[in-house]
């Protein structure tokens, strides 16, 4: 088993990884860009090392800084998180170079199931429906149109070295094609490093449904079953569920024996997920691998009781899978959403600041996985993700129920949050009787808060500059607001984590 090992990322994905490096017994080590430096997964890591500049170009995306941090720290093995440099096979290749771990896919599995035109190529052949689209990268605009023609309109532009929703874009008509193109490009390039784009065919209000996976580096290989993730907004899931309340047990033993045989047929190991869509006769298509640990990894832990990072460092060290497909089950539902720091009522534009109170929700079924903390300032510079709120209970409805509650209980002070929005998203007709497909948020909230008037805005922003104002009257007379009670100041609050002994 590894001794040390190093997070190369940021926000609640490493606080998640540093987590369950601590319940192993294994140090953990934590990169920072400046603009994190004052960071939550900065202040729970062993040890921490800067890596560069706030733009992730020059810090979290810069492989001879990240490689320099694990080198000089001793770090034996660095996880990656998801986004970033997780399905970068260049990354990995350089890792095993220099006798690194990482704890991801093979360089060689990644670079195929990494490159989504080469996996749909790997697919096609091992007999697995694919979605109709282009089986090269093109540069030549040429070859794009005449693609997108034989293809039909609408297609969609997708980033060909990653997932998440970056560089994606939906493309009506050949007017549309090279700005869509273009736009496309500078986001992949940006997230990933790669600008490289492909096509394929638009389905119009499929459901989007994945399957967890695990192998080890024997060949064993099985799923964890599925989540449903049809609740979009940009292409980026918001709210994720297990199980998917469109599939019946034949179903989801054929999707997730096809996920299995997709895996070996690109000799993959470690965690993964098989994407799928499932068009409106329950036919299912496959979409692409994401070659790394999910975000929505959570729903599926509490459905099954599998750790999924503790599996993922387990096989890394060489550990053989002890879990077998016939002893794997679900219990109960989960669901999860995510709160970014975004403003709904402004088209969703982040929302960069200093979070003045954090107020988690707590009570039984209730996850809350975040990278923040009262006081943090949010950056500017990276994918506002600011926590995963997830729960569960024995059926569909009583999560339901419960996550709008949590909801209601999550206080984030200080920036804009999407968890109102979220909540009307969970709330809805359409979604609590289990019929939402990838156009519900285009259907059903294009228009959310357009209704709000100007008197609510400036009573809003009154409250927050009367808040900040208390805030700073208190603070200048040694005392504090937490959790609605005025408290003294003393090190025990402003700087925490402290032990007896004076250790930190």
């Amino acid at each position: 088993m590894f001794g040390k090992i190093m997070i190369a990322n940021r926000g609640e994905i490493a606080v998640r990884v540093i987590k369950a490096c601590r319940e192993m017994g294994i140090g953990s080590v934590a990169v920072y860009s400046e603009a994190d430096a004052a960071s939550l997964h900065v202040r729970l890591a062993d040890e921490a090392v800067p890596v560069g500049p706030p733009p992730a170009a020059e810090s979290y995306l810069d492989m001879e800084r990240i490689l320099e941090a694990a080198r000089a720290t001793g770090a034996e093995a660095i996880h990656p998180g998801y986004g970033f440099l997780s399905e970068n096979a260049a990354f990995a290749r350089l890792c095993e170079d220099r006798g690194i771990v990482f704890i991801g896919p093979n360089s060689r599995a990644l670079e195929l199931v990494g490159d989504k035109v080469r996996a749909r190529q790997t697919m096609e052949k091992a007999g697995i429906p694919t979605v109709p689209g282009m089986t090269s990268v093109s540069t030549s605009l040429d070859e794009i149109r005449a693609a997108a023609r034989a293809l039909g309109y609408p297609v969609i532009v997708k980033a060909s070295a990653g997932g998440g929703g970056k560089g994606m874009r939906i493309v009506s008509d050949e007017d549309g094609l090279v700005p869509a193109l273009e736009a496309g490009r500078r986001e992949a390039k940006s997230a990933f490093g790669d600008d490289s784009v492909y096509l394929e065919k638009f389905i119009e209000e499929p459901r989007h449904v994945e399957f967890q996976v695990l192998a080890d580096d024997r060949g064993h290989t099985v799923h964890l079953f599925e989540r449903e993730c049809s609740i979009q907004r940009r292409h980026q899931k918001i709210v994720e569920e297990t199980p998917s309340p469109a599939l019946d047990p034949e179903l989801r033993a054929r999707m997730g024996e096809t996920a299995v045989r997709a895996m070996r047929a690109a000799g993959y190991n470690n965690a993964g997920t098989v994407e799928f869509l499932l068009d409106r006769d329950r036919r299912f298509y496959f979409l692409e691998v994401n070659a790394r640990l999910q975000v929505e990894h959570p729903v599926t832990e509490l459905t099954t009781g599998v750790d999924l990072v503790r599996q993922q460092i387990l096989i890394a060290s060489g550990t053989g899978l002890t879990l077998r497909q016939e002893n794997l089950l679900q219990r109960g539902h989960a669901v999860e959403c995510r709160i970014y720091a975004e403003d709904p009522k402004m088209n969703f534009l982040p929302s960069a600041g200093r979070i003045v109170l954090l107020r988690e929700p707590k009570g039984p079924g209730i996850r809350f996985d975040s990278g923040i903390y009262e006081g943090v300032e949010v950056p500017v510079y990276y994918d506002p993700i600011l926590a995963k709120l997830i729960v569960w209970a024995e059926d569909r409805e009583a999560a339901c129920r419960r996550m709008s509650a949590a909801l209601d209980d999550c206080v984030i002070l200080g920036i804009h949050t999407t968890a109102g929005f979220l909540k009307d998203v969970v709330n809805h007709p359409e979604f609590r009787a289990g019929r939402a497909t990838t156009s519900f948020i285009g259907k059903f909230f294009s228009s959310w808060g357009m209704g709000e008037g100007e008197d609510d805005r400036q009573r809003l922003a009154l409250a927050a500059a009367a808040f900040d104002g208390l805030t700073r009257t208190t603070r200048a007379a040694g005392l504090s607001v937490r959790g609605g009670k005025m408290e003294i100041e003393t090190p025990w609050t402003t700087l925490g984590g402290w032990r007896a002994g004076g250790e930190r």
